[in-house]
């Protein structure tokens, strides 16, 4: 049974709070003496006990929980949800109509007034992904307002938080139409093939739909291309239509290879005139380097943290070596396509990151492109923080 908790928020995190900062950190409210369980409500107050904001309890990656509204008298129910599912949905008008487009975010969590629910489509079907056990408490609310609001073809769940202690990273099925996979969707005119009920991602990431864009576009035609932690082979499928000379695909996981060559054949691509590499890419790296092998263009999306039996890999730590390594392999006039994910650094780190890196190698280098979270992963006003994608197009000037 949910209940109402008032929680006084600590005098240094008033302010934050009253200017609509959305998300709950154990530093920002006392709940000492307190028993509060996922899901319950939090009326927040400063220390003289004045009202401030109404937030859920919920315990995720990011921290406790969410403010969802700083109106007193409103109340967190079907309307509510309602309401923040058509505004979002009416942001998103542009892609519902565009042709060349059937997978994009339709909920993108805190940018759209709710921390910790995602909600995507691709191609009719609906994907809702739970990061807290606290949300996924308003489940049967947030659904049927979602059925109001758009037409659902099938709608499957993902739950990525923990229970009893134990990570829960699994996905379902939930109603309507079952989903024969994989499903086609198109993005920018190209085709991929995601798989809504197969682990813990669908086969291709949705914040990076621009930078794809770009790749084919501007950047592939009669090059030589590299892509690494290359995941289902996405960017690859780009810089192929784009009229590449080749593409080399890299990437640890096992499931890589048919992934990838699943979103070659899809584009009707022939897979067997790629190249799709099973391995580490710190392995390739070396091995291409030994073996004098270069590119015109590389693909850096590595994941934030990453640990192997020989080696740790974080993002915030590691970038300047892993842009070093590329340097050996790129062609003296060629492009690297830098990306993170790591929401713990802004895009100027980043900046002085890559800087680090090309001043100890020596290494004359331009940005040309510069590319953040697409307009459907809609980020809370005044935060930017919450922008965590970051991607630089660095082109070399030897």
């Amino acid at each position: 049974m949910r209940q109402l908790v008032e929680a006084k928020v600590k005098p240094k995190s008033v302010k934050h709070i009253s200017n609509g900062y959305p998300l709950l950190s154990k530093e920002t409210i006392d709940l000492s003496g307190m028993t509060v369980e996922e899901g319950d409500i939090l009326r927040l107050v400063d220390t003289q006990g004045n009202y401030l904001a109404t937030a859920y309890y919920g315990i995720q990656n990011k921290g406790i929980g969410w403010v969802l509204t700083q109106k007193e008298q409103e109340k967190l129910d079907k309307t509510f949800f309602l309401q923040k599912i058509s505004k979002a949905v009416g942001k998103r008008t542009y892609f519902y109509q565009a042709e060349d487009t059937t997978a994009f975010r339709v909920f993108n969590g805190e940018g759209d007034g709710i921390g910790g629910l995602i909600i995507d489509y691709f191609n009719g079907f609906y994907m809702v992904s739970w990061y807290s056990e606290g949300i996924y408490s308003f489940r049967e609310d947030i659904y049927q307002a979602l059925n109001e609001v758009v037409n659902v073809r099938g709608l499957y769940e993902k739950l990525r938080f923990n229970k009893n202690g134990q990570y829960i990273d699994q996905d379902d099925y939930v109603s309507g139409e079952k989903g024969e996979f994989p499903l086609i969707v198109l993005e920018n005119g190209m085709k991929y093939a995601v798989d809504l009920n197969d682990g813990a991602m669908t086969g291709i990431f949705l914040d990076q739909r621009e930078v794809r864009k770009a790749l084919r576009d501007r950047y592939s035609e009669g090059k030589t291309v590299l892509n690494t932690f290359s995941y289902t082979g996405a960017f690859s499928v780009a810089a192929a239509l784009g009229g590449s000379l080749s593409t080399t695909s890299v990437d640890l996981a096992k499931r890589s290879l048919p992934k990838t060559i699943e979103q070659f054949a899809v584009n009707e691509i022939d897979y067997e005139a790629q190249d799709i590499k099973v391995m580490n890419v710190f392995d390739y790296f070396r091995y291409a380097d030994r073996k004098d092998i270069k590119f015109d263009v590389v693909v850096l999306d590595p994941p934030s943290f990453a640990r192997t039996k020989k080696m740790t890999f974080s993002s915030a730590k590691d970038y300047p070596k892993l842009l070093k390594d590329t340097l050996k392999i790129t062609n003296d006039d060629g492009l690297i396509i830098a990306s993170t994910n790591n929401a713990s650094f802004n895009m100027q780190k980043f900046k002085k990151l890559i800087d680090k890196a090309f001043k100890e190698a020596n290494t004359r280098y331009k940005i040309i492109e510069t590319h953040q979270l697409p307009k459907d992963f809609t980020v809370p006003n005044n935060f930017p923080e919450f922008n965590y994608l970051k991607v630089v197009f660095i082109k070399l000037m030897n």
